[in-house]
């Protein structure tokens, strides 16, 4: 999967949105929060990249909306498409000694994949997880670091390290399921969480 910088810039501004709660806060002692959407302090800009980067007409956005932040758009199969995304600016996260993400999301019912990012390139590797949700249901979602696989515009590659969590410098959400039509999957928070006794 391709970015362009000129694509970034004009999502970026388009988008005139905001993550929320970038820094690490600790939320229990074996937590730690990475987006609260909820809380309105610590503000860092998330983008959107769909498959027009390569020439396809999938569509999507992400917004805030009443505490929440929605992953919403439509996937098209047209000229070679099939993808939307969604993901945070890279930055410095204090995630040293985490091992798993957690997330909260209600979706629709929809397959979609967490991703996290350990290089500042717009066009180096993906790390991914998949997870499916429920329909309307709120759910949490744990997914380890070493269930995430290395992957390089959509083909996974061979010989990469295991997603380290001190090197993740953006984290993110993309459909990519082979189903055409309307998605909507809505994130209350995205955590960290840290081995027993940390």
């Amino acid at each position: 999967m391709t970015f362009h910088a000129a694509t970034s810039l004009r999502h970026v501004a388009a988008l005139g949105l905001t993550g929320l709660a970038i820094t690490m806060n600790t939320h229990a002692a074996s937590e730690r929060i990475l987006f609260d959407f909820q809380a309105s302090t610590n503000s860092s800009a998330w983008q959107i990249v769909n498959d027009d980067v390569m020439g396809g007409v999938s569509t999507s956005s992400f917004r805030l909306t009443n505490g929440l932040a929605m992953f919403q758009g439509k996937v098209s199969l047209e000229n070679n498409g099939g993808f939307a995304s969604a993901r945070s600016l890279p930055a410095r996260h204090d995630l040293a000694g985490g091992d798993t993400f957690v997330v909260r999301v209600r979706g629709d019912g929809r397959r979609y994949k967490f991703t996290a990012r350990t290089a500042s390139s717009f066009d180096g590797a993906i790390y991914q997880c998949a997870f499916t949700t429920k329909q309307s249901e709120w759910e949490e979602h744990h997914l380890p670091f070493w269930q995430f696989v290395a992957t390089f515009r959509g083909r996974v590659l061979s010989g990469e390290p295991p997603l380290e969590a001190a090197k993740v410098t953006s984290v993110g959400f993309l459909i990519s399921d082979k189903q055409v039509g309307p998605f909507q999957l809505e994130i209350a928070w995205i955590k960290v969480a840290l081995p027993a006794g940390q």
